[in-house]
Order: structure tokens, then C-alpha cells, then sequence
């Protein structure tokens, strides 16, 4: 037994190893825990670099320059048939055709100039031809003025079939008037000059005649009883000016507004709509002295007229409505092109870019909204003869004097962008003035994109503002009564009941807001600023009389319990703000305070505005800032406020001077967290704002943000499309925005500890 006693190990060791081994257990999960720590940390600051390496991923193609290379050279095709007067080029960028001055257009391949066809275009032996004209670009409308008075309206078509899998464009020649010209002068003079534009019903017709008339023809289609049958019902008119005044005439697609012009730069714009009566609408002078127009195009849209002159500039011009309703012709923007006259001037047909040809052969690519210059090339040594861009914009065929067809491509891909055009006034088409407009996508491919990131990043600061606004002193003063003068045992229920608020859903804050809280305030609005007056009243009154209530009566509510004999006096001010409200209203605004606000200041009032989302993003702020405020100041040191109490000062001065010093640091990060949140806050702001992009102060007026935006318009934008992008872009800003701020608090709140820290 003795010896068997005498191989156990003693309790001792057995503890002591034990203790060992719970001890190197311990040490491994620390070094396990501070391990996945770490690594937690590193993956954040790796995924926040990711984010934002893809963004500028994203973006960074919206920085790349425009560029155009030459891949072919050759004669133009079929010179025997005659000088070419006008080139085109269909969608896929495979066949052209070139309209020559005997009636023929030759149909030939982009990339090599073989003949695909030729047609004679239905042209009496008997007449000459004296002018030509193409129509709407998008369209493919060319039209022949003859020496009769009479004028031929063709169309290009190309129709497309894919024999064996391959494409295959068939062009051909359509008359949309019939094959037989229309008189267009019933005097039968010669057309020496034309214009034509074409729809679905109407047509128009405009030619200077060589007796100096300016003739207007209108062209309507009548259909019979059982559509067999389609006739052309004529009018026409003489416009009250001559045409030795004119060198320029151009009618807009809505056959609507006519701009006549010579050379020496006199513009004339008349009123159409009533074809048999036109009036005119303005009159001025576009050109400086000594300098003449060589060259006048519209704008894709017809909204606005390019003018070239022979010095080498390039001018957009458009008709602007002022708030009188008068109209004038404003000069948008315009652009140095070289020191040679503008001979040529090609819009693109679905963006507002154009390209433009001097006298020497130097072209350049320009969009207007942008207002930049994206490419500038020597593309040919002369004159050129004839210009085309294709529709989508993506090459184009320039003929000189000598017969030789260069054919280009262009790599333009986001031409809108600038930065003018994204952080500076622009002066859009059909505007009065240069404004910030975010409007970024429509139905028609003559829309002029507007995407200025000011009204977003304005309603994103404006919204951030008046949220902060109403959290920062609700939630700041009640961390610090709560932290510093509550009684323990009603801060256990009221911490974690503000922070239970947080937990609220913010698409339910925003359903609320927009279909509650938005009617509620619209209805109520006098009550709601009556608030901001009666509850503090009441409660600075019920504070003076309980001070003068006897001691016997203040001393039954214990000390850090104040706060509950508050809530029925905050309740009945409350209810007392909207029962005198009418009143108030009555007296002092005539009944109405939105209408009486309208009438004296020119305020408006929308129904979902800054008001309510300060007031619904307020509240979805303040539980944050609330709980890190609150715990930062019931963290300071007890020895600081008994020893600040000890040498006689009181709680209030302890209060400001020890607590709120000491617990600085962390009242400053809850604030620029609640800033932060507020910022990037979506679904509030996205059904509490009317979502509208406009600048405006009045606290009355919508707005949008820029975390709203990006979620409204994402779904819907085409990938890597301009407007994609620059999505794209606005979260890059809100993320840079969030990333300084972040970091300037930061430092700041360093800064305040360790000044604050020697306390």
C-alpha cells in the first residue's frame, strides 16, 4: 500500500500542471482572438480599398480623349457620274452613298469605295437641276430643286437581310412624295435654293426662287375613306422679305421656326406654324463686322443653329424664352476651330457633337454641352468638297477637290462629360440662362443630356444639414442629462430604449415620412413651427414656478427623476401648439400660411420637402449620436466630478467644465458619425423628398441626394453607358466626401484627447 501511495504525483503538481496548461490554453486563444482581430481589421481597410479601386475602375474611361484614325483612301466612286454635292453613311457603317449634281446617287462600300449600285433619280429629261438640299440627317431626306419650280424628295433606304448567317444591306431609293416632283413655286421659276423637312403628314418645302421670291410650300397627306388612296393637299406662301438678303435657310424638324441668314450674318427667324400667314419673330445680327458666315447646320434636335464664319469660328445660337415670354436668339457658346473659314459642319445624329471642316481640310470634333474640343485633325490638303458623319457616330467620310474619299474612325465614347459640364453652370438649349441641371436620360435621341453633379451634391449637404440640425441638440443634450444627472435606475430603461429607435428600418422611417409625416406637416404646418415656440415656453414656465413651489413638494421627487414631472408639461405645450395654431393662423396669415408665404416671399411649398426629411432623418439619427455621446460622458472618471464637486463647484459647472472637456473626443466622433450616416441615408430621403434635383434654399422646396440618385437611376441606366458612369462617378464623390470628413474628424478628435487627456 505504502508503495503504491508513493507513485502518485502530489495534489500540488497536479494543480500547478493544470494551471499550466490552462494558462498556454489561455495564451493561445488570446493569440488566436488578437490574430482574427487583426485580420479582421486588415479585410475591412482591404475591402474599402477595393471599393474604391473598382469606382475609379468605372470611372476612369470618362477621363480617356476622343481619337480619330484615317483606315482608307480612295477615288470616289463612279466619277463619270458627276460631281458629288452630298455624302452619307447608314448605321452599320458599311455602305454610303454619294448624291451627284445629274440626278444619280451611288451606293459604295465604307471600307473600300466598290460599287454596290447606282439609281437615277426620277428627273425629267426636260429640266435642269439648280440646288440641292438634304433634310432631316436621321431621316436620309435629300431633295432636288428644279428649273421649273419643281422639286424631287427622295429617301435613303437600306434594308438588311442575313443570307447564310451574314449580313447583307440592300440600299434602294424611296419617294415619299411620289416619283413625280411637286411644284413647289407655281410661277415655275427655278429653285435656286431649297430646304425641305418631312414627316408622317406633313411636308415643307422652301426655296428661293431666281426671281429673288422666297416661297413656302406645304405638302399635306389626305388619306381616303378605305386608305386605298393617298393624295397631297398644297399650299403655298411668299415670305415678306427678298431673297437677296438670304444665302442660308433652315426650317426645323416641327416645321415650326424658320431661320433665314446672309452672309454678312443678318438673322432672321420666322413663325411657320400657319403656313399660308408666317410671322416674323426676331431679327439681329450674329456676326462681328468684317466677319461673314461661311457655313450654317442645325443642332441634332433642331433647337439650335451652327454658324462657321470665315475666321474660323464655330457658334451655337438658340432660341431663348425670357420670363416676359419674349423670345430672342441668344448665343450659347462657341469654339475656335482654326483661322480658315468653316466649310462644312456635320451633326451627330444622336448626341450633341459635330464635326466641322475648314477651307485647308482640318476637321474637328466638338460637343456642345460640354463645351470641348475632342478631336482636332488634318484629315485632308484642300478644300473639302463633301462631309458625313455616321449615325452612330463612329466614323466618318470626308471627299476632296481632287476626288479623293478619306474614310476615318472615331473613338468617342463619352463626349457629354467635362468638367464644366459636371461642376459648372451650363447653358442648355430652351433655357433662359446657364443653370445647374441634373436631367439625365429621355425618350428622343435628341435630348441634350444634363448631368451636373451640383443639384445632388447640394441636396445631399442640405438634407445632412437640417437633419443634423434636429438630431445634434435632441440627442446631445439628452446623452449628457442622461450620462450625468439621471438617476441610474431609469437610465437602464431609457439608453437602451433610444438605442432600440436605431433599430428601426429606415424604409419604414421613409414610408412614414412620405405617406404620414409629409400630409400631417402639409395640414398642420403653423402647429409644427408653433412647437418650436409653446414647448419651450411651457417648459421654461414650469421651471420658473417650480422653483417657487415649496421645498416640502420639490423634495418628494427624488434627485435625477426631474425629467419624469417634464413629460405631461411637454405633452399638454404640445397639444396647446396645435389647438392655438388656427388662431395664430388666422391673425397673422390670413387664414393660410403656405398661400400667405407664396403671395408676400415667393415661397412655394411641396408636399414632400427638406422639412420632413429633416424631421424623419433626425430621427433616425438620434439614437446613434445619442448612444455614443451618452456613453463617452458617463465614462468620465468619477474622481474628476467628486473632486470638481469637492472644491465647490457645482454640478452645472462641473458639468461643462470637467465632463463635457473630458468626454470631448468621443461627443465629436458620435457627431461626425451621426453626419456620416446622415449623408449616405438613402430610402429616407428617397420617399421624403419628392426626389427633385433642384437648388433652392427654402427649407419648403424637394431635393435630391446622391446615394438617392445612384438608387433610383442604377437599375435603369445601360452598362458602361456615359449615364452609367457617371453614376458611378457620384458614388466615387460621396465616397471621397465620406472618406475626408472621416479623416479630418479623426484628427480633430486626437487633437481633443490629447488636449483634453491631462484632466
Amino acid at each position: 500500500m505504502s508503495e503504491a501511495h508513493s507513485t502518485q504525483p502530489h495534489p500540488s503538481l497536479l494543480q500547478t500542471s493544470a494551471s499550466d496548461r490552462y494558462q498556454r490554453w489561455r495564451l493561445v486563444k488570446d493569440k488566436i482572438v488578437a490574430r482574427c482581430v487583426v485580420a479582421g481589421g486588415l479585410s475591412i481597410i482591404v475591402a474599402i480599398v477595393l471599393i474604391f479601386f473598382y469606382l475609379l475602375y468605372v470611372v476612369f474611361p470618362l477621363l480617356l480623349p476622343a481619337h480619330a484614325e484615317s483606315v482608307g483612301r480612295y477615288d470616289a466612286p463612279e466619277p463619270g457620274l458627276g460631281k458629288t454635292l452630298f455624302l452619307a453613311i447608314e448605321e452599320q457603317n458599311e455602305v454610303a452613298v454619294r448624291f451627284t449634281d445629274t440626278g444619280k446617287a451611288v451606293f459604295f462600300n465604307v471600307a473600300d469605295g466598290s460599287t454596290v449600285g447606282t439609281e437615277d433619280l426620277s428627273i425629267p429629261q426636260q429640266v435642269q437641276i439648280t440646288s440641292f438640299i438634304h433634310g432631316s440627317l436621321d431621316k436620309g431626306i435629300v431633295a432636288y430643286g428644279l428649273s421649273d419650280g419643281r422639286a424631287l424628295v427622295a429617301r435613303q433606304d437600306y434594308k438588311q437581310t442575313y443570307p447564310g448567317g451574314k449580313r447583307l444591306i440592300t440600299p434602294s431609293l424611296q419617294y415619299p412624295l411620289g416619283k413625280e416632283p411637286v411644284v413647289v413655286d407655281s410661277k415655275g421659276q427655278a429653285l435656286t435654293q431649297l430646304e425641305v423637312k418631312l414627316s408622317d403628314s406633313n411636308t415643307t418645302l422652301l426655296a428661293k426662287t431666281a426671281d429673288n421670291r422666297i416661297v413656302l410650300a406645304s405638302f399635306s397627306k389626305k388619306e381616303s375613306l378605305f386608305d386605298d388612296e393617298i393624295s397631297l393637299e398644297r399650299s403655298e406662301a411668299v415670305l415678306d422679305t427678298t431673297g437677296n438678303d438670304v444665302d442660308f435657310m433652315l426650317l426645323d424638324k416641327e416645321q415650326r421656326d424658320l431661320y433665314l441668314a446672309n452672309r454678312q450674318g443678318d438673322l432672321s427667324v420666322f413663325n411657320v406654324t400657319d403656313k399660308s400667314q408666317p410671322v416674323i419673330k426676331h431679327k439681329l445680327n450674329v456676326m462681328n463686322q468684317g466677319v461673314q458666315i461661311s457655313s450654317m447646320e442645325f443642332l441634332n434636335g433642331d433647337l439650335s443653329v451652327l454658324v462657321g464664319d470665315n475666321n474660323g469660328v464655330l457658334s451655337q445660337w438658340s432660341m431663348v424664352r425670357d420670363e416676359q415670354n419674349h423670345f430672342s436668339v441668344e448665343k450659347l457658346r462657341s469654339f475656335k476651330v482654326s483661322d480658315a473659314p468653316i466649310l462644312a459642319i456635320a451633326p451627330e445624329q444622336r448626341r450633341k457633337g459635330i464635326l466641322v471642316a475648314d477651307a485647308n481640310g482640318l476637321i474637328g470634333i466638338y460637343n456642345s454641352t460640354a463645351e470641348r474640343e475632342l478631336i482636332k485633325e488634318q484629315a485632308i490638303s484642300g478644300k473639302p468638297q463633301a462631309l458625313a458623319i455616321s449615325p452612330r457616330a463612329t466614323a466618318f467620310l470626308i471627299q476632296s477637290e481632287d476626288g479623293k474619299i478619306e474614310h476615318w474612325t472615331i473613338e468617342n465614347e463619352h463626349p457629354e462629360v467635362s468638367m464644366s459640364s459636371l461642376w459648372q453652370k451650363v447653358w442648355y438649349e430652351s433655357y433662359s440662362k446657364p443653370e445647374y441641371i441634373w436631367q439625365s436620360s429621355s425618350a428622343s435621341n435628341d435630348f441634350e443630356p444634363k448631368m451636373s453633379l451640383v443639384p445632388l451634391v447640394f441636396g445631399t449637404l442640405k438634407a445632412a444639414f437640417y437633419s443634423m440640425l434636429v438630431a445634434i441638440p435632441l440627442s446631445l443634450f439628452g446623452a449628457i442629462y442622461t450620462g450625468y444627472f439621471m438617476a441610474p435606475r431609469i437610465r437602464q430603461y431609457v439608453k437602451p430604449g433610444i438605442e432600440i429607435m436605431g433599430a428601426l428600418p429606415t424604409v419604414i422611417l421613409g414610408f412614414l415620412a412620405g405617406l404620414w409625416l409629409a400630409p400631417f406637416i402639409e395640414m398642420n404646418l403653423t402647429g409644427i413651427f408653433a412647437l418650436l415656440m409653446i414647448v419651450p415656453l411651457g417648459v421654461m414656465i414650469f421651471a420658473y414656478f417650480w422653483q417657487k413651489a415649496p421645498k416640502e413638494i420639490r423634495h418628494k421627487i427624488p434627485e435625477g427623476w426631474d425629467a419624469l414631472v417634464l413629460i405631461p408639461v411637454i405633452i399638454f405645450s404640445g397639444w396647446l401648439a396645435f389647438q392655438l395654431s388656427p388662431a395664430i393662423e388666422a391673425l397673422c396669415f390670413n387664414g393660410d400660411l403656405r398661400t400667405w408665404m407664396r403671395s408676400e416671399f415667393g415661397i412655394g411649398y411641396d408636399q414632400r420637402n427638406t422639412l420632413v426629411v429633416g424631421l424623419a432623418m433626425g430621427f433616425a439619427v438620434i439614437p446613434m449620436i445619442f448612444s455614443i455621446a451618452e456613453d463617452a460622458i458617463f465614462s468620465v472618471p468619477k474622481h474628476l466630478t467628486t473632486g470638481s464637486l469637492a472644491l465647490g463647484a457645482t454640478p452645472w459647472q462641473t458639468m461643462t467644465k470637467v465632463v463635457l472637456l473630458t468626454a470631448s473626443p468621443g461627443i465629436f466622433s458620435a457627431i461626425m458619425i451621426g453626419f456620416g450616416r446622415a449623408v449616405g441615408e438613402t430610402m429616407i430621403v428617397l420617399m421624403a423628398t419628392g426626389n427633385t434635383p433642384v437648388m433652392d434654399l427654402s427649407i419648403f422646396q424637394g431635393l435630391r441626394t446622391l446615394s438617392a440618385n445612384i438608387a433610383v437611376e442604377m437599375p435603369e441606366s445601360e452598362v458602361n453607358s456615359t449615364h452609367y458612369r457617371v453614376l458611378f462617378l457620384a458614388a466615387l464623390v460621396l465616397f471621397m466626401f465620406t472618406f475626408i470628413v472621416n479623416t479630418l474628424a479623426e484628427v480633430v478628435r486626437q487633437n481633443l484627447r490629447q488636449k483634453y487627456s491631462s484632466l
